[in-house]
C-alpha cells in the first residue's frame, strides 16, 4: 500500500492500472540512470571524488534521437523555420540575402508557408494545413506513381501520435487484438496496454534478416482467434525497428494479401523509409495499388494506414514533433470519427507541420539551396551507413555475438550468448541476462543501449538494440573492450 494513501486523492493503488502495466523500455531504468550520469558529468568538477565515473561522456545509443548525437540540422530547413518563427526578419530581406547567407528560395518558402498557415503560433485546421497536405499528396504520388488524396492525409505530432489515434479508434473492446511484430518498437505494446487491448505477437525470422514469415503470422492469427481474440489489424514496421530489416516487394504483397483475406487493417509504420542501405524501400501504398491494378476488385476494400515522420531519416527533427498518416480504403464514416478524434487535440504543432512540408518538398535541382541541401543530406546518409558498417563489423568480431547486416533504419539488434555464470549472476540481481548485460555496459562505458527484452524476443534468446547515430568509432571500441572483459570475467 502506498504511503501517500491517506494524504492525497491519487496514490499508486488507485490510478489507472493499465498505465501502470504499460512498459516502454526505450526510456526505462537504464535511460534514467544514463541521464543521472550525464548530469554528474556536466558539473564542475564533474563528480565528487567518491563518485568518480569510469567514462567522460554518455552515449545515448538507446533511442533514435539523431540531433542529440550531433547529427546536424539541414540548413535549408532551419533557415526557413527561423523566418516562420520570427516573420519580422522578412522585412529585412536584403540583410538575409546579402549578409546572413540566406538564399532566395529560403525566403520564398517561408513566405509561402506563412501565407498558408498565417502564423505558426495559431491553430491550424485539425487535419493539418490543406496546402501542406497537398504537398504530402504530391510526394506520395511521386514516390509511388499513384495519386493521393489530401483529404485522406492527417498531420500529426510525429508518427507516435498517429499510432495513438489509430489504435484508439480500432480498439473497441478488451478482446480486440492487434498483430504486432516481435521484436517491435514498444510504442505499440505500451499503447495496447493502456487501451486494455491485446497484443497478438508474431515473430520475425532472424535467420532471414528479420524478414516476415507468413506461416508465422497466420499461426499467431489463428491461435489468437481460437483464444477468443477479435484480431482487427496488423502492424508492419518497414524498415524495421529495432531490427533494421527492409522488406522486399514480395514480402509487402504477401502481407497485403493476408490482410485482404482476413479483413485486417494494415498499419504500415514507414518512418525509416529514407534510411535504406541495401535494396530499396517498398511502400505498402504502392504495393496495394499495384495489386489493385493487377487484380481489379480483389483488394478494393483493403484498409491501409501509412505513417511517416520528420523525426528519422536525414531530417532527424525529433523535437519538432511532425508527422502524418494517410488513410486508404477506409469507410467515410470511420474517417469522420478519426477526424473527430484528432480534433479533440485541436491540431498538430504547426511548426512541425511546416517541417513536414519541407521534408516532402525539399529544394529541387536548380534551386539556390539545392547544392548545399544535397551535400548535407548525402553526408548524413553516408555517415550513418559507414557507422552502421563499422558497428556491424565490430559485432562480427566479438565472441558470442551474432548480427544481421544493416539494411536500413538506424539500429542494430545483435544476438548475444552469455556464459552460464553471467546468466546466474543476473538472476542474483533480479535481472534478465540482457538487462544485466546492458546495465553493466552503461556503468562501465557510459554507452546506453536497450535490452532486447524491451522489444520482445524469442524465449531463450538474448539481444540488445543500439543505434549507430553517435559520431566517431571510439564508443564502438568501448563496447568491444567491455564485452571482452565481461566474457573473461564469467568464463568457466
Amino acid at each position: 500500500m502506498s504511503s501517500t494513501t491517506q494524504l492525497r486523492s491519487l496514490n499508486i493503488d488507485n490510478i489507472n492500472p493499465h498505465v501502470k502495466e504499460a512498459k516502454y523500455a526505450v526510456r526505462g531504468e537504464l535511460a534514467t540512470r544514463s541521464e543521472t550520469y550525464r548530469q554528474k558529468l556536466s558539473k564542475n568538477p564533474p563528480t565528487p571524488p567518491e563518485e568518480t565515473l569510469p567514462f567522460d561522456k554518455v552515449i545515448s545509443a538507446n533511442i533514435g534521437n539523431p540531433q542529440q548525437l550531433d547529427q546536424k540540422p539541414l540548413t535549408f530547413i532551419r533557415q526557413v523555420l527561423s523566418l516562420v518563427e520570427y516573420p519580422n526578419l522578412l522585412d529585412h530581406e536584403d540583410v538575409l540575402l546579402d549578409q546572413l547567407g540566406y538564399k532566395q528560395d529560403v525566403v520564398d518558402r517561408a513566405r509561402t508557408l506563412l501565407g498558408e498557415c498565417h502564423s505558426v503560433g495559431a491553430y491550424s485546421q485539425s487535419q493539418g494545413v490543406m496546402a501542406f497536405r497537398e504537398s504530402i499528396a504530391r510526394f506520395i504520388e511521386h514516390r509511388d506513381g499513384y495519386s493521393a488524396d489530401p483529404n485522406s492525409i492527417y498531420m500529426s505530432a510525429g508518427a507516435s501520435s498517429g499510432v495513438n489515434t489509430l489504435l484508439h479508434v480500432i480498439c473497441s473492446k478488451p478482446e480486440t487484438g492487434i498483430l504486432v511484430p516481435i521484436p517491435q518498437y514498444p510504442l505499440y505494446t505500451a499503447t495496447l496496454s493502456i487501451l486494455n487491448a491485446r497484443c497478438v505477437p508474431y515473430y520475425l525470422d532472424e535467420s532471414k534478416a528479420w524478414g516476415t514469415d507468413m506461416e508465422t503470422i497466420r499461426s499467431s492469427y489463428e491461435k489468437a482467434k481460437a483464444d477468443g481474440t477479435d484480431v482487427r489489424a496488423i502492424v508492419i514496421i518497414n524498415p524495421g525497428n529495432p531490427t533494421g530489416a527492409s522488406l522486399s516487394e514480395q514480402d509487402v504483397r504477401n502481407v497485403i494479401k493476408f490482410a485482404a483475406e482476413e479483413k485486417l487493417v494494415l498499419m504500415a509504420d514507414e518512418v525509416y523509409q529514407t534510411n535504406v542501405f541495401i535494396g530499396k524501400f517498398h511502400s505498402f501504398k504502392k504495393g496495394l495499388r499495384d495489386l489493385q491494378q493487377a487484380e481489379p476488385g480483389t483488394y478494393d476494400h483493403v484498409e491501409l494506414a501509412s505513417l511517416n515522420s520528420v523525426s528519422k531519416g536525414m531530417v532527424g527533427e525529433c523535437g519538432h514533433r511532425g508527422g502524418y498518416f494517410e488513410l486508404t480504403g477506409f469507410d467515410p464514416d470511420v474517417q469522420a470519427q478519426i477526424y473527430k478524434f484528432v480534433s479533440i487535440s485541436l491540431c498538430a504543432p504547426v511548426v512541425g507541420q511546416c517541417l513536414v512540408e519541407m521534408m516532402v518538398n525539399p529544394p529541387k535541382p536548380g534551386d539556390p539551396s539545392y547544392d548545399l541541401y544535397k551535400s548535407e543530406y548525402d553526408a548524413i546518409f553516408d555517415g550513418l551507413q559507414s557507422r552502421a558498417t563499422a558497428l556491424y563489423k565490430a559485432f562480427q568480431e566479438m565472441e558470442g555475438v551474432e548480427c544481421q547486416e544493416p539494411q536500413g533504419s538506424m539500429y542494430l539488434f545483435p544476438t548475444i550468448h552469455l556464459p552460464p555464470a553471467a546468466v546466474e549472476r543476473a538472476k542474483t540481481e533480479n535481472r534478465s541476462p540482457d538487462e544485466f548485460y546492458a546495465s553493466r555496459l552503461l556503468d562501465a562505458t557510459g554507452v546506453c543501449v536497450v535490452p532486447g527484452s524491451g522489444f520482445g524476443q524469442r524465449e531463450g534468446t538474448l539481444h540488445f538494440r543500439t543505434t549507430f547515430l553517435a559520431p566517431g568509432t571510439e564508443w564502438v571500441g568501448k563496447i568491444t573492450r567491455f564485452h571482452r572483459e565481461l566474457m573473461d570475467e564469467f568464463r568457466q
